[in-house]
Parts: C-alpha cells; sequence; structure tokens
C-alpha cells in the first residue's frame, strides 16, 4: 500500500493577483471616470436637487425657503389643472408612439421588402427617393415644425380651410381646428407624428436590412404573402428597435413642450392640450412657485420611468431578450 504525502505548506503558493497595468487604468479613467463625474454633476445631481426642492415653498428668486415636506404633493393631487396635464400626457403617450411606429414600420417595410412578389427579394421601385422624402422633416427644428402647422391650421388664413373649402366643404371655413376641444389634441398629434414617422422609417429601414435575405427567401418559399412575412419574419427581428423607438417616442409625448408651445401656448380649449411641462413653467415662472413646480418634474420623472420600464416588461413578456 503506497501512502501519499501531502506537500508541504510552504511548496503550495498562493495565485499572486496580477496587477492592473497603468495604462489600463488610465484607459478606464478617461472612458469611464470622467463621463460618469459629468453625468453625475449636470444630470444625477439637478435630479437630486429638484427633489429637495419639491420639499419646500421655494419661489425661485430668494435665497430663502421652507421645508413643507409633501405638502406639494399633496396639492397636485387636488388640483384639477395638473391632473388635466397628467392625463393629457398619458393620451400622448398612448397614441403617439404606437400610431408612428406602426406607420414608419410599414413605410419601412415597403421600402425594403415590399416589391414584387417573384424573384429576389426587394422593396419598391424609387425606395431611395421616398426615404430622403419621408427624413425631411425631421431636418426642421420642432419649434418651425409647430409653428408652420399652427399657420396651416389657421382659421382664417390657413391652408387646410382653404382646401377644403375649395372642395365644397362649407362647414371648415373659419374652423378652428386647434380651438375646438374635439379637434385640438388630434391635430396636436398628427403634427407631431407628421414630424417623427419619417425618422423612425429610416430607423427601421436600416434594422430590416440587417435581417438575412435567407428569411425571406425561405417564407416566400413556404408560401408566406407579404403581411405573413412581415408578422413572421421582420417584426420579431427587429423587436428591440420597436422597443427602443418606443421608449424614445414615450418621453417625447410625455415632454411635448415645444409642440404645445408653438400649436397652443396658452394650453388650447378647457386645457384639453395643456401638458405638465406646460403647467410647470407656468408655475415656476408666472407664479413664482419654484417648488411646486420642481414636484411636478419629480412626477413626470417618476412618469417617465414607469413608461420605459412598462415597455420592457411587456417586451420580455411577449417574448423579447432583454433580460
Amino acid at each position: 500500500m503506497t501512502t501519499v504525502i501531502p506537500p508541504s505548506t510552504a511548496s503550495v503558493r498562493k495565485p499572486r493577483r496580477r496587477r492592473m497595468p497603468l495604462a489600463r487604468k488610465g484607459f478606464l479613467l478617461v472612458t469611464l471616470g470622467i463621463p460618469f463625474a459629468f453625468y453625475t454633476v449636470f444630470v444625477l445631481w439637478p435630479f437630486l436637487q429638484a427633489f429637495i426642492y419639491s420639499l419646500t415653498n421655494w419661489s425661485g428668486f430668494s435665497d430663502t425657503f421652507d421645508f413643507v415636506g409633501l405638502a406639494n404633493y399633496q396639492n397636485l393631487l387636488t388640483d384639477d389643472i395638473f391632473l388635466k396635464a397628467v392625463r393629457n400626457n398619458l393620451l400622448l403617450a398612448l397614441v403617439v408612439p404606437f400610431t408612428t411606429i406602426v406607420l414608419a414600420l410599414a413605410l419601412a417595410t415597403m421600402v425594403t421588402v415590399g416589391g414584387a412578389g417573384t424573384g429576389a427579394v426587394r422593396g419598391l421601385s424609387r425606395s431611395s427617393l421616398y426615404r430622403i422624402v419621408s427624413f425631411f422633416p425631421y431636418t426642421i427644428p420642432a419649434i418651425v415644425i409647430g409653428l408652420v402647422w399652427a399657420q396651416m391650421f389657421d382659421p382664417s388664413a390657413g391652408l387646410v380651410n382653404g382646401v377644403l373649402t375649395t372642395l365644397g366643404l362649407d362647414k371648415f371655413e373659419s374652423f378652428a381646428w386647434l380651438g375646438e376641444v374635439s379637434t385640438a389634441m388630434p391635430v396636436t398629434m398628427f403634427v407631431i407624428i407628421w414630424g417623427f414617422v419619417g425618422f423612425y422609417m429610416v430607423l427601421f429601414i436600416a434594422a430590416i436590412k440587417g435581417i438575412p435575405a435567407e428569411l425571406y427567401d425561405a417564407a416566400r418559399v413556404d408560401g408566406a404573402g407579404r403581411i405573413r412575412m412581415t408578422m413572421m419574419v421582420t417584426l420579431p427581428m427587429v423587436r428591440e428597435t420597436i422597443q427602443t423607438a418606443y421608449i424614445y417616442l414615450g418621453i417625447l409625448a410625455l415632454d411635448a413642450f415645444v409642440y404645445m408651445a408653438a400649436l397652443n401656448a396658452s394650453g388650447g380649449p378647457q386645457n384639453s392640450t395643456l401638458t405638465i411641462t406646460q403647467d410647470l413653467f407656468n408655475t415656476a415662472f408666472k407664479k413664482g412657485q419654484f417648488g411646486l413646480a420642481s414636484a411636478m418634474g419629480v412626477v413626470l420623472a417618476v412618469l417617465t420611468l414607469l413608461f420605459a420600464a412598462t415597455v420592457f416588461l411587456v417586451n420580455r413578456l411577449t417574448g423579447g431578450k432583454d433580460r
């Protein structure tokens, strides 16, 4: 019987930890440390300041204020104007992202794979022209888009009423599109969607171009039509891009300050287009209640985070790959 002699403790050496090279430390400091420092100073700290001010009665133009706790948030819960603004923002967040993505994805599909039903999978003819024309509105600043469409919907000299009355629809003569409760919000949504559908169309075109053509060829061999190819091939392959686009559009819809200020700076008839950012602006700079306005900003930030979390959750529950 052989005896196994254990090695002596002196012969067992602990592995040495490899020190990070100085050059690697410098690289991490430049690429991660400095950007994180800027992010902390210019993003995280202002958020923290806004939350602190939301607990005060700060007027915005004084170095003295009193802490009032959650009184500002309690006031918001009983403020009918603010609650109306919240409902308007939620309506925008429900309609604008969904409609924009559906239109942009439909146009992108036609441009990339909506061509002839035989032969190689390709898009419509002259697709490059369609891309340029559809992307053009995104190159125009949002405030310019709002002002131009406000003039087009002008009740007395607007192009829209002029065209409709020329076609014989006399009831639209001097019709105030942005002055009626029933049409002010739909018109505003139309303008926002018009300004962004071209950009997201180009974004989806890039995503669809990354899908292997063999998948479309196999679907066509199996007898799939254009709609089925879109549902079974295109959508599953670009769902992560759709998720990103949905979040960005949701953030835009929850803000929408520029478009609202250009189309209806007063909040529309009976506050039908008033948003949280407009109410925040009026509360801070017209009423001098910066503490209450900061509370509105905190609520808006929470709504934005909840919207993004909801999109991630829905994407995951429906088969997304994000964890």
